[in-house]
């Protein structure tokens, strides 16, 4: 890193440049520019430096960053901008030699401290641009979360939401303006929430409570949580499935005929880091597929409509293939000649012709060949008998 980058982001708490360290405060003071959205402008007294404001969208500021090089400029962040904060996009867009960041006392912190929560134990999100629906997986009685909202109107699309999923019970902790003169702190649960006067920027501690559908951590969710018009990998098929593909962090995946998503949303579900592109070839059942990720907080999906082979063709490459559709020779052969070698395959099949296909390719290929049968108990006349599914041949192989 150079000795001197032009560019610092330091971050600011509601009480102002009091709140700040020595170092930062020796920098800010020093600026020759300060830029930061209006409410971080503002806690900040006037002085010799140009005042620059961050405009809405975010990525709008950049370019008008870029173009202060060769200026000592200090770009105003909330508490710790590493956190749920402006600094990740902002590394990501200027070299290392260029900037340096002072962080603050982050809100979450804060909220913790307030609410003596121990901080490893809570989940924490921030929901600024995010939907609601990204807490999702996460609704399950005595769960708590530290929640950074966009605005104070938030609060109450919050708590509606939680009330409509069953979650109406759930504590809400709500934490104005932390660390500075305006620090507000009142309690309420979602159903009873009626105060309309919440300010930015705020923070929300929740504890969740009620009989709302909470979401298993094991890999076969339930298939009613996933709208379907009749195309899904059924959940005992789908749990084997997710056991073959085998998803190992930072991992990104091609789900080839995704039907109604399922595999390619609980493959997310199983890990934060992980990423997935889903190809379906029909419009409708690409839009739902998209509907099914919104509503179960997955936002790594990317859908792409279109037929395989042909739509593959330029997508990142994946560290691991499930076909559970539109499985053909073509298909195959494509695969095996543009995937690089290490590639993970996983290939369902229900009829005849490919379950044929995969017979011929293992025996090309090698690697694991299943055959799953599965019956379920129902009536029978006046009795119970077993009805079995159709059998599904799995082949997993390494490329």
């Amino acid at each position: 890193m150079a000795e001197h980058p032009w560019l610092t982001v330091i971050g600011l708490g509601e009480d102002g440049p009091d709140g700040l360290p020595p170092a930062s405060r020796q920098i800010l003071d020093s600026a020759e520019v300060v830029m930061g959205p209006p409410r971080h402008l503002s806690l900040v007294p006037e002085s010799a430096a140009e005042r620059v404001e961050w405009p809405v969208p975010f990525s709008d500021g950049l370019p008008l960053l870029e173009n202060l090089r060769g200026k000592r400029v200090v770009v105003l962040a909330s508490g710790d901008p590493f956190w749920f904060g402006a600094g990740s996009v902002i590394a990501r867009h200027f070299e290392p030699s260029e900037w340096t960041a002072l962080p603050g006392q982050s809100s979450l912190s804060l909220a913790a401290a307030r609410l003596a929560w121990p901080l490893e134990q809570v989940l924490t999100l921030g929901l600024h641009a995010a939907p609601l629906t990204r807490l999702r997986p996460h609704l399950s009685p005595g769960v708590r979360m530290l929640v950074l909202m966009r605005d104070g109107a938030a609060v109450q699309t919050l708590a509606d939401w939680l009330s409509e999923m069953g979650f109406g019970d759930s504590h809400l902790h709500v934490l104005e303006a932390l660390g500075g003169p305006r620090e507000r702190h009142r309690s309420t649960t979602a159903e009873a929430l009626s105060f309309d006067d919440v300010q930015h920027p705020v923070c929300v501690g929740l504890e969740i409570r009620g009989d709302g559908g909470t979401l298993p951590k094991a890999s076969g969710l339930p298939d009613e949580v996933f709208e379907s018009d009749g195309q899904i990998t059924k959940r005992p098929i789908r749990a084997l499935t997710l056991s073959a593909l085998a998803p190992k962090p930072g991992e990104h995946l091609w789900d080839i005929g995704g039907g109604s998503g399922s595999i390619g949303i609980e493959w997310l579900l199983s890990h934060d880091s992980l990423t997935a592109t889903t190809i379906e070839p029909r419009a409708e059942r690409a839009e739902r597929i998209r509907r099914n990720a919104d509503a179960l907080g997955v936002d790594r999906l990317n859908v792409v409509q279109g037929e395989a082979p042909g739509a593959l063709a330029g997508l990142p490459m994946p560290d691991i293939v499930f076909i559970g559709g539109g499985l053909s020779k073509a298909l195959l052969e494509w695969l095996k000649a543009y995937l690089p070698s290490g590639t993970r395959l996983v290939a369902n099949a229900v009829t005849l012709e490919s379950e044929a296909l995969l017979a011929l390719w293992h025996e090309k290929l090698g690697g694991d060949l299943l055959r799953i049968e599965l019956a379920q108990a129902g009536p029978l006349g006046p009795r119970r008998g077993w009805k079995a599914a159709y059998p599904v041949v799995q082949w997993s192989v390494t490329l």
